[in-house]
């Protein structure tokens, strides 16, 4: 005699689904991390993970090793290595690397920050210098650019000045121009001189009259030496 199997209740047969699928959906918690059906304890800040756990055993771990870091619990095997602050790139370094946290960077002086990723900088370039005939509207920081403006008619700047100068007016101060200023340079002065027409005219008549005084006694000599050639 024959008897038809029993009908599986859904207590069972979810018992069931769940060990089938349990490998592939396997609950660890945020403490833990999955290796095969196991879950296993991560290591904590400053190590990395050795052997892993298995039924009988917990997680083996060690420290990171200098130029390494890890800066939260975890399953890997190695730890990061630490960011170097290249000053090629115009960096340096503002915290230095441990075993729990990273290298932070930061622009070099006249530099500042292209790229930022937290609190520290990935890349920096090099501050805008303003040139002459350029006042510095705005100074560079760590993270902005210098900001430059082109002086106005009548002012000056060698590429330094915070703003533009205007030129010296040599007139005001009794002086002579003896060259005008440009948005990159001042105006030059110097001495009045008194009267340099008259003086050219006075060193004429004073060569003239030497000169005279020199033909007449030519003239004078001349008959005499004339006179004791023919005595």
């Amino acid at each position: 005699m024959m008897f038809g199997r029993k009908p599986l209740t859904a207590a069972p047969l979810l018992i069931l689904v769940m060990n089938i699928f349990r490998g592939h959906a396997l609950p660890c918690h945020p403490s833990e991390y999955q290796r095969g059906n196991e879950c296993c304890p991560k290591c904590l800040h400053g190590s990395r993970v050795k052997t892993d756990c298995t039924e009988f055993r917990s997680t083996s771990c060690l420290s990171c090793t200098e130029g390494t870091f890890m800066n939260h619990p975890t399953g890997r095997t190695q730890c990061f290595s630490c960011t170097i602050c290249d000053a090629g790139s115009g960096l340096k370094i503002k915290t230095s690397c441990t075993t729990t946290s990273d290298t932070v960077c930061e622009p070099l002086e006249g530099f500042y920050c292209l790229d930022s990723a937290e609190d520290g900088c990935m890349s920096a370039q090099r501050q805008t210098l303003c040139q002459p005939g350029q006042y510095i509207r705005q100074n560079g920081t760590a993270l902005t650019d210098t900001e430059c403006s082109v002086c106005s008619a009548g002012t000056y700047s060698d590429g330094t000045f915070p703003s533009c100068q205007p030129h010296t007016q040599c007139e005001s101060m009794n002086l002579q121009l003896i060259k005008a200023g440009t948005v990159s340079t001042n105006a030059q002065c110097g001495e009045q001189s008194s009267n340099p027409t008259g003086i050219v005219i006075g060193v004429v008549i004073v060569g003239a009259v030497i000169f005279f005084i020199n033909w007449s006694s030519f003239i004078c000599i001349v008959p005499l030496q004339e006179e004791e050639r023919v005595s």
